[in-house]
């Protein structure tokens, strides 16, 4: 996306397209400089030239990262144009409460205006509300458009750290009340306010209130950015994974440059083509584009004649100074016996290295840095070392590999990559890759940083995941409670909550622990609205309630799966007169309570049935439904006593650990989590056998699960993952 100025009038600014830029993740620099009454634009860096509001919010809404912000196919993009000419009625004062009512019935039904996903035309609308000012907040706070209220706060609250930025610098009190963010003062000239790498503004002594991708790479042109994803593939693409991916790729449209998925695989001992393979498919889930894939194997020749040249330079020595004392040296900044030796003996010992003889494979390649410097990094790092494993690329032609500290900035320097951006964990070897580029006489690479994001109770070292893989704790590298893409997608996670949820965390360096409830809310806001409403009751001691009155021959209707989203569709609802309810519901029941049955209407019950225990084994009931639910304190799920039900196993998981956090030296080991699957046999309503696997639905009263097996055969379960509401995740213990 090439880089644009938004120009328009100072008294006018046109703010959905404002709104649209900062939500759809689109950096813009804005120009006040037109005169009254002049036409908004957008002025791109090619010289080229677009005109209008409606023009620009469609442009936005084809560029924008959001999915579907410009609709899934034509038919929802020609709605959304409707829509976009429609927003103009809110800046006609005598008809804005007209175009209220309209709005606000059509939203009966539908959480967003077009489709099932946020779009340029919520936009169009809200900001066309959010910029009327008081004439608005007087009718928000009344109870007039109850559903256009609904709809506001909820795009209101969903994007609420971009939107009181957004309505206190264009706004301010007139529209949503006390602005969150300092209003920038003259001057500033950005939309989206830069910060400087520490997270500072870029007025001095000003800091930022919230993460923001808004930063700037050191020394980049438009253009000329390219920038690598290089994960090392000894696993599956993992939550942390996913904030690096994300920051290259908005980098890269950012300046209009270039990126390149790179795997770094130099170490044949943990690497295979099925994690390559799935780190590809994790990388596609994730949306992220990229010119070429290429691999740190398709240099090792580059990489040996490197090193050849380094040693005849007396730049890099071989050792065979075991390695356990080797530490403790570089430790204590004691030089090796062998640094000192001649460049034709370390020729002849890296021959032997090639060869991976005995001798061979006793030693490894050191640079020759500086063993006394206070950065431990710097301390004759190792190059390159023998490893027999045969490589899942190219089999047994090689028996020494580069190390990534050796590699990374020969390949960063070969491919052309301007900018290699790196962990915050990595600092204190951000001196070392300079220094090892210099060494190899290769341009500089500028080394970006941001922190690395951690979760809690939460483990995303590869090596310890590998470790519940290989001990059985886990069904593999897709496990519901693994914090792989493939993991948390299969739990039930839709990808636009990751992706919101990362983008949030913004391109910082200050380092901090996430809790995975914000994560589970936004995704709780995604699927709510949409995903279809079934019925399960818990098959253990359930209780059968027999209806007096109840229909002598059972009679069907068809109800929507979701009261408040037609898309969802229909059900079929059998009403019996013996119905099943879970056994938790029938001990709060007392005698001669009036209750409600969900999707039928009002019981009294008139008989509790217990056996010589004392345990409820069945009640007794009459309807009543003229009665009014409002006025019942229980309202119940239930399913009819009949074949048709099918079986359910819903498992619900706990964290892998019981700790928030590890503490330096700790062993995960010792602070397993004993229990974290829990499988509880059900009964659903009928019309699940009907669910696919990936289906999310929500079960009445029980929360949200994605169906993982579907129906195959009554004698086999429907198996179904329960879903996190964002609420704070209970022990299963």
């Amino acid at each position: 996306m090439m880089e644009m100025t938004l120009s328009f009038a100072a008294d006018s600014p046109p703010l959905s397209v404002i709104a649209a830029a900062k939500i759809g993740g689109i950096f813009i620099t804005p120009d006040s400089s037109l005169p009254s009454g002049s036409t908004p634009f957008f002025q791109f860096s090619c010289g080229l030239k677009l005109r209008g509001t409606t023009v620009l919010l469609r442009y936005l809404g084809r560029v924008a990262a959001i999915p579907n912000f410009y609709g899934q196919d034509a038919l929802e993009a020609g709605q959304i144009d409707e829509w976009l000419e429609y927003a103009f009625i809110f800046s006609r004062g005598s008809e804005f409460e007209s175009g209220c009512s309209y709005v606000d019935d059509y939203l009966l039904l539908r959480t967003f205006l077009v489709g099932s996903s946020l779009s340029v035309a919520d936009i169009a609308i809200w900001a066309g509300l959010a910029g009327s000012g008081q004439r608005w907040e007087s009718l928000r706070k009344s109870k007039k458009y109850q559903n256009l209220v609904r709809w506001f706060n909820s795009i209101a609250a969903e994007y609420n750290v971009l939107l009181n930025e957004f309505t206190a610098v264009y706004i301010g009190k007139r529209g949503l009340g006390k602005p969150l963010m300092i209003k920038p003062k003259e001057g500033e000239q950005r939309v989206n306010q830069s910060t400087s790498v520490n997270g500072e503004s870029n007025e001095k002594g000003k800091v930022g209130t919230r993460p923001t991708f808004e930063v700037d790479l050191p020394d980049a042109k438009i253009g000329e950015v390219c920038l690598r994803f290089a994960p090392e593939p000894s696993g599956y693409l993992h939550i942390g994974h996913s904030k690096a991916a994300l920051l290259n790729q908005y980098f890269a449209q950012r300046y209009q440059g270039r990126m390149i998925i790179r795997f770094d695989d130099t170490n044949p001992s943990k690497e295979s083509n099925e994690f390559v393979d799935n780190l590809l498919k994790d990388i596609e889930t994730l949306g992220i584009k990229y010119e070429k894939v290429t691999y740190t194997s398709d240099y090792f020749p580059q990489l040996m004649e490197m090193a050849e040249r380094l040693i005849h330079q007396g730049k890099a020595y071989v050792d065979d100074t075991p390695r356990e004392q080797m530490q403790k040296e570089r430790m204590d900044g004691i030089e090796s016996k062998f640094r000192n030796n001649s460049p034709e003996k370390n020729l002849e010992l890296w021959k032997e290295m090639i060869a991976g003889s005995d001798r061979g494979l006793q030693c490894c390649l050191r640079g020759k840095l500086d063993m006394q410097d206070p950065n431990k990094s710097l301390r004759d790092p190792v190059y390159y070392r023998c490893n027999p494993v045969p490589h899942h690329r190219i089999g047994s032609k090689y028996k020494i590999y580069p190390t990534y500290d050796f590699a990374c900035p020969f390949v960063d320097a070969f491919e052309g990559i301007s900018h290699a951006l790196r962990s915050s964990e990595y600092h204190d070897r951000n001196a070392q890759y300079y220094r090892i580029l210099e060494d190899m006489g290769l341009r500089k690479v500028h080394i970006y940083e941001f922190s690395r994001l951690n979760m809690v109770y939460t483990l995303l070292s590869k090596r310890k995941l590998l470790w519940f893989v290989q001990n059985g704790k886990v069904d593999g590298w897709d496990d519901p409670r693994f914090p792989t893409v493939q993991g948390i997608v299969r739990r039930g996670l839709k990808i636009e909550a990751l992706i919101q949820f990362i983008l949030e965390q913004g391109a910082s360096k200050n380092l901090n622990l996430m809790e995975w409830d914000k994560l589970w809310t936004i995704n709780k806001k995604i699927i709510d609205p949409i995903c279809p409403r079934h019925t399960a009751v818990v098959e253990e001691q359930r209780v059968m309630l027999t209806l007096m009155d109840g229909p002598e021959k059972p009679f069907v209707r068809i109800i929507p799966r979701h009261k408040k989203y037609e898309g969802a569709g229909s059900k079929a609802t059998t009403y019996t007169k013996k119905i099943w309810i879970d056994h938790a519901d029938a001990l709060c029941v007392s005698q001669s309570e009036e209750i409600t049955l969900m999707d039928w209407g009002n019981v009294i019950t008139k008989e509790i049935v217990k056996d010589q225990d004392g345990n409820v084994t069945g009640l007794v009931g009459a309807l009543h439904l003229e009665g009014s639910v409002k006025t019942t304190k229980l309202k119940l799920t239930w399913l009819p006593v009949m074949d048709e039900l099918v079986n359910l196993s819903l498992f619900e998981f706990d964290y892998l650990i019981t700790k928030k956090k590890l503490e330096e030296g700790e062993d995960f080991l010792d602070v397993l989590n004993p229990c974290t699957k829990k499988e509880t046999a059900a009964l659903g309503d009928s019309n699940m056998r009907n669910l696919k696997r990936g289906e999310v639905i929500q079960l009445e009263r029980k929360g949200y699960f994605r169906c993982d097996v579907p129906f195959i055969r009554s004698s086999k379960p429907i198996v179904l993952f329960a879903i996190p509401d964002g609420r704070q995740q209970a022990s299963l213990r």
